[in-house]
């Protein structure tokens, strides 16, 4: 593989496997909190990576899903938004998980807890969200309107943020004279699909990872953790290529 592929083989790799590796999800997430515009997307981002949960589940978590004293997060809905109607205007409505597998406790990291107190801080000094989608109310997020984000305006603001980020970065790679760590094209998914290969590849029981991810079928965890498995045995064998070429030499 020539230099220039070897660069560029890690952007791709998260491309193809829709997550990002550590380094890419420690800058976005540390450029996101830092930023004077983007930084209020933090609790979100921070949620979605903390959680594994989908964007459907995290826009429709309501404060009565989430309790800070035992630190742990309801799942036991969704929340869809879609074209209906003859206008095709689209609109939200909230679902059962397809799955009893979807219908799940998960326990809260720090950064997570510390995430949900920023937002009831915010939402104490504010205003609650006071929309009401098929009877439900009491919703954590809201945006600049006061109502529920869709989950088309949060991958919307992903882009926003990965452009200028990769822009300031290029230009601080060239001033230091080294190679800029750019981030990929991903969507609030790829954050889902990142959790999961952190979890993977901390947490041999792969029961605790398909309960908290809400797989329904086993062979789903499965699969994403052979793939953070086998990239853990690359990093390990890497780190000792030198040390072993010695000794078979």
């Amino acid at each position: 593989m020539h230099s220039s592929e070897q660069r560029l083989y890690p952007y791709f790799l998260d491309f193809f496997n829709q997550g990002l590796q550590s380094e890419k999800q420690k800058a976005f997430m540390q450029y996101t909190e830092h930023h004077p515009v983007y930084y209020h997307w933090w609790p979100m981002f921070a949620i979605l990576l903390g959680t594994g949960c989908r964007i459907g589940e995290v826009v429709g978590l309501r404060w009565e899903d989430v309790d800070l004293d035992k630190r742990e997060i309801s799942i036991n809905h969704t929340i869809t938004y879609y074209a209906t109607g003859e206008s095709k205007s689209a609109v939200m409505h909230v679902h059962q998980p397809k799955t009893e597998a979807g219908i799940r406790i998960i326990p809260m990291f720090s950064v997570v807890h510390e995430a949900f107190d920023i937002l009831k801080d915010d939402c104490e000094e504010n205003g609650y969200n006071e929309e009401e989608i098929d009877g439900m109310s009491g919703f954590v997020f809201k945006n600049r309107f006061g109502n529920v984000p869709n989950p088309g305006s949060v991958n919307r603001t992903i882009k926003r943020i990965v452009s200028d980020y990769n822009a300031e970065e290029s230009l601080k790679a060239v001033r230091e004279q080294r190679d800029p760590l750019l981030l990929p094209n991903f969507s609030c998914h790829s954050l889902r699909h990142t959790f999961i290969t952190r979890l993977c590849e901390r947490e041999t029981n792969l029961k605790v990872t398909q309960s908290i991810g809400g797989h329904a079928d086993i062979r789903t965890t499965m699969e994403r953790y052979a793939e953070a498995t086998e990239r853990r045995n690359r990093e390990s064998i890497d780190s000792m290529d030198g040390d072993m070429s010695e000794l078979l030499r």
